[in-house]
């Protein structure tokens, strides 16, 4: 039997995912959870053949889940969903060791194929990134935060949504020094010098959701 976890941080979402799979795949079970806290609970608690994962919930960011789960769930298959364009986002979770990316703007049908793809035991990604990583354009990617690291992107990302370096803190787990230290690496690598910058760069550029 089929039991697929949605975890993604609004409930309009995670119930219109599950309308959308049923069609796909008549029968299956499905679970919810509304942050990474919750969705690392269920999968303590019972197996499932897949994870659906809303990259931008609040709270630790599902890069980090990621590495969690294939340190200690290596065989549970991740497919990732964002908001974010796929030439920031896709290689990144790739890499953490998401099995699959689809962006949230995918057509329903899309969907049900990279599940199934997936829990055939296969890897996902859009026929455009396909094409880029077969020509190597991937590597040439014009934006500059692609040389951000990926505790860095997040911070951006973070900074840009509003928050004080004492809450990224608290989100990230790290002393207020260490998220200075994160956004003065980032300011010089982006060649900007005020948060303010920081937030219109990232909104220009679709980090922010």
């Amino acid at each position: 039997m089929i039991k697929i976890l949605i975890a993604d941080d609004h409930a309009v979402v995670r119930r219109g995912l599950i309308q959308i799979l049923l069609e796909g795949f008549p029968g299956a079970i499905f679970g919810e959870a509304s942050n990474a806290r919750e969705a690392l609970q269920k999968i303590r608690e019972q197996t499932w053949s897949l994870l659906t994962l809303d990259i931008g919930m609040p709270g630790r960011s599902g890069v980090d889940l990621l590495r969690d789960l294939r340190s200690n769930y290596p065989r549970l298959p991740v497919l990732v969903l964002s908001v974010h364009p796929e030439d920031d986002y896709a290689q990144r979770v790739l890499k953490a060791g998401a099995a699959g990316y689809l962006s949230k703007d995918a057509a329903p049908f899309e969907l049900t194929s990279a599940a199934r793809k997936i829990l055939r035991g296969g890897r996902y990604i859009s026929a455009s990134l396909a094409e880029k990583l077969a020509t190597g354009l991937a590597e040439m990617d014009p934006h500059h935060h692609a040389a951000l690291s990926d505790r860095e992107l997040e911070v951006l990302r973070l900074l840009a949504s509003g928050k004080t370096i004492s809450q990224i803190g608290d989100v990230l787990a790290r002393s207020p020094k260490t998220i200075s230290t994160h956004r003065a690496r980032i300011l010089a690598k982006l060649d900007l010098t005020t948060t303010a910058e920081l937030i219109r760069y990232a909104m220009g550029n679709g980090l922010v959701d």
